[in-house]
């Protein structure tokens, strides 16, 4: 079956011009795949819409019910960060189920990725930072629930904790949640995580990688996942207006590869999520998530 790859047109839902959401980024990163011949149609699927029951297992009833029936207050709208409105719950839900339909080719296959996906502000019971459903954590929860797995590692490398992640798994033993961030980047209060590790503003190449480098392998042994679920933010490049870290597109890349290296190695299926990116230019961001499918197809095809 090889690499599947989740896609459906709801992800390039439409903002208000001006808004600093790239969403117009998850189209363009299909047809520049296809474009570079790194993958082919036939390498995508769209997901289906999430159903309620999959929902709850993360997020309680009462957040549920306020984004079916649009009662969320303006102070939480501002806090997702997004004009509300029933499409973009909609399009939460696919994305959601995208990342959950990517865990079964994964443990399948080996490997499976999500255009969007890695939504990681999103608590139990409210949303923040863009992110309204949690869909690396719906997807862990339904594998636990499912009995699929029993040890589930997420890698989050994205440039802001996954706040929403650690709050959602901190009593969670199914569940090791690791967080390799910008120091004094949003959010201002941080969730522990299962294993933080906060970086200074302007960490590079070298010494980010290095620091990822001594601590996945060790981790991956003690842990001993089942299945691993990889949010590749890119907002971790220099050139993101929302990021305060330095790395360089190469350097980004190598992140990629020392992720991916290390679930091929162990023999973890991995689930790639996309996560942010915010550089002004929009060829920034889609080189950088470009790369992360060079990576992905260069290791595991």
């Amino acid at each position: 079956m090889g690499i599947k790859i989740a896609f459906h047109p709801i992800y390039e839902y439409p903002l208000p011009e001006g808004h600093r959401f790239p969403m117009e980024k998850y189209g363009l990163l299909k047809e520049q795949l296809i474009y570079e011949g790194v993958f082919a149609d036939g390498h995508f699927f769209e997901p289906v819409a999430l159903v309620e029951q999959d929902v709850l297992l993360t997020h309680t009833s009462e957040y549920w019910n306020k984004l079916l029936t649009q009662s969320l207050s303006p102070k939480e709208i501002r806090k997702i960060g997004f004009p509300m409105s029933p499409l973009l719950v909609e399009r939460g839900r696919h994305i959601a189920q995208g990342t959950y339909e990517c865990a079964l080719f994964a443990l399948q296959n080996g490997i499976a990725l999500n255009i969007a996906g890695g939504t990681h502000h999103s608590f139990a019971g409210h949303g923040e930072g863009f992110c309204i459903f949690n869909d690396m954590a719906i997807a862990a929860n339904i594998l636990i629930r499912k009995k699929l797995v029993k040890k589930i590692l997420i890698v989050d490398l994205d440039v802001h904790q996954g706040n929403g992640t650690a709050s959602i798994f901190q009593d969670q033993k199914n569940v090791f949640t690791f967080s390799m961030h910008g120091d004094k980047n949003y959010p201002l209060h941080k969730e522990k995580s299962d294993l933080d590790i906060p970086l200074a503003d302007g960490t590079k190449d070298n010494d980010y990688l290095t620091i990822l480098n001594q601590t996945l392998g060790p981790l991956i042994q003690k842990v001993v996942p089942d299945i691993l679920f990889y949010q590749a933010g890119v907002d971790v490049l220099a050139t993101d207006k929302l990021g305060r870290l330095n790395l360089s597109e190469h350097g980004c890349k190598c992140r990629d590869e020392i992720v991916l290296c290390c679930a091929h190695k162990y023999q973890i299926p991995v689930v790639v999520t996309m996560g942010g990116g915010y550089s002004p230019l929009l060829k920034n961001i889609l080189n950088a998530h470009v790369n992360t499918y060079k990576m992905a197809k260069e290791i595991y095809t």
